[in-house]
């Protein structure tokens, strides 16, 4: 592995271990990445526009929030699972079944939840409902997964629900074998700001499968099954059809199904399951689809078939074949929500459908948070989402020299994350993020080092010198030579590389 020397600019460590031990009330992990981000910040460009909440500008209200995460941590971790509902539901009924207050849509499968999440929310949005969208992991503030009319609600209004709950919670954690989880705590806030608001319809992601999943006290009208492929194997099961049979619980009553283009075996466990709930299904290239699409300026133009016919000149601000693919389920999701297919055969408004998909933004998918060099946040951390953002970067960027930083968790198929980026990364620098579940970077080298090579690994602990390396690799071809970064690997790592790089 290669041991590359670093700059002989004055050493700013000195400067950054002080910031460090100057924040002394923060958590140490998040310390480090908080104090890094100012040893950077001054390389990347101003934000703009960003979807993601920064800390409370309050000191009052910054306290009272990172004690509300402190309690949230003590509980079981988004890992750790019991598969059953039963305490979920032991605390919604306490809290008079909030979920039901509101019509949902309901979305599983393996990759692209989020995304297609957001550009629902959009829609809806657009077409004046007001929307709740529960979506899960974070990438940067907690605060994201609980959003309203499209944004993150206020840490004050996160921190209120918290307490307002916070009786019922230690109710039902007296009366069950195990307390209530983490997912289950923010779930159930989540149910419970929407019908505060209250929301005309909530727009929900399921955490991991499906018919176990917190999530699932809902009857969605709307069921959404995304991509499904190989991720949380131990707890979903070793093929597509175990793992779709898992997600297909969301499938309810009557509800209308939209499924992405899936696996044959996945997909015939899901219809079964449709049928003998008789449920309405509605499938990617048959029933709706990407008729066209074309890179464009900041993302890409496209022309999809929905339920009720076609919807030219789309212009979708984010990248990737994916992206397109999620756009056309989420357009099918909105349209079987207002009825268009089955009640009615009409298209949606089209300049409405062009507007709400123009707004789209996806954090730290494919996203841009600096220039010169270029670099490129993209959660993937799993082999199919990495072919996918592999695809993607070389499609819309075409970079002369791409340099990869990978940190990823020690749970997932690390090999085959790398054997997806090896074709396009000129060299790679592995690191680690600050959660506990991070791979240990020697560990992730010694595997990176089999499929790129010893010669193009680089080994930086720390994900500010991670990013430092990389940058330097990518300025090595000069500053006209189209060169730049991908993150990858993880949310948390990618959320912790956009601090750096000063977003929020």
């Amino acid at each position: 592995m290669s041991e590359r020397p670093r700059n002989d600019d004055p050493d700013p460590t000195d400067a950054f271990d002080g910031l460090v031990e100057a924040e002394t009330d923060r958590d140490p992990d998040l310390a480090v990445i908080e104090a890094g981000s100012r040893t950077l910040r001054a390389q990347a460009g101003p934000p703009q526009g960003d979807p993601i909440p920064a800390r409370p500008a309050d000191p009052e209200v910054d306290r009272a929030l990172r004690a509300v995460e402190e309690e949230l941590a003590g509980r079981w971790g988004e890992t750790k699972l019991d598969p059953s509902v039963k305490r979920i539901v032991a605390l919604l009924d306490v809290l008079g079944s909030p979920q039901r207050a509101y019509p949902s849509i309901h979305i599983t499968g393996t990759n692209g939840k989020t995304s297609t999440a957001r550009m629902i929310e959009a829609l809806l949005g657009a077409f004046d409902l007001r929307t709740g969208r529960y979506t899960s992991p974070h990438v940067q503030s907690i605060t994201e997964r609980i959003s309203l009319d499209g944004s993150p609600i206020s840490a004050e209004r996160f921190i209120e629900t918290y307490r307002d709950l916070a009786p019922y919670l230690e109710m039902i954690d007296g009366q069950q074998e195990y307390r209530l989880s983490f997912f289950e705590v923010l779930t159930a806030m989540a149910f419970a700001a929407f019908a505060d608001a209250p929301v005309d319809v909530a727009v929900v992601e399921v955490g991991m499968g499906g018919t176990w999943d917190a999530t699932n006290v809902i009857d969605g009208d709307v069921a959404v099954i995304t991509p499904i492929s190989l991720d949380h194997t131990d707890r979903l099961g070793e093929t597509p059809e175990q793992i779709a049979g898992e997600k297909s619980g969301i499938i309810k009553k009557d509800a209308t199904v939209v499924l992405a283009q899936q696996p044959v075996d996945a997909a015939s466990v899901m219809l079964k399951r449709a049928v003998e709930v008789d449920a309405t299904v509605a499938r990617e290239g048959m029933e709706f689809g990407v008729l066209s699409r074309e890179v464009a300026v900041g993302g890409q133009m496209l022309t999809l078939r929905g339920l009720g016919g076609e919807y030219p000149e789309i212009f979708l601000p984010l990248y990737g074949a994916h992206q397109a693919h999620n756009a056309a389920v989420a357009l099918a999701a909105v349209e079987a929500f207002f009825g268009v297919g089955s009640d009615h055969a009409r298209t949606l408004d089209i300049d409405t459908i062009r507007s709400a998909f123009a707004a789209v933004a996806s954090p730290g998918r494919m996203e841009v948070v600096r220039r010169s060099p270029t670099v490129v946040l993209d959660a993937a951390h799993n082999p199919a989402g990495a072919r996918a953002a592999a695809e993607a970067v070389t499609e819309a960027f075409g970079f002369s020299r791409l340099i990869g930083v990978v940190g990823t968790s020690d749970d997932k198929d690390v090999r085959g994350v790398l054997e997806a980026f090896e074709p396009i990364f000129a060299e790679v620098v592995v690191t680690r993020n600050s959660s506990h579940r991070a791979m240990d970077p020697d560990e992730l080298a010694a595997v990176a080092v089999e499929v790129f090579g010893a010669e193009r690994v680089q080994v930086e602990p720390r994900l500010d010198d991670a990013l430092e390396a990389a940058i330097t690799l990518a300025e090595e071809e000069g500053e006209f030579s189209g060169a730049g970064v991908l993150v990858v690997g993880s949310v948390i790592t990618v959320g912790e590389a956009r601090l750096l790089l000063g977003r929020n």
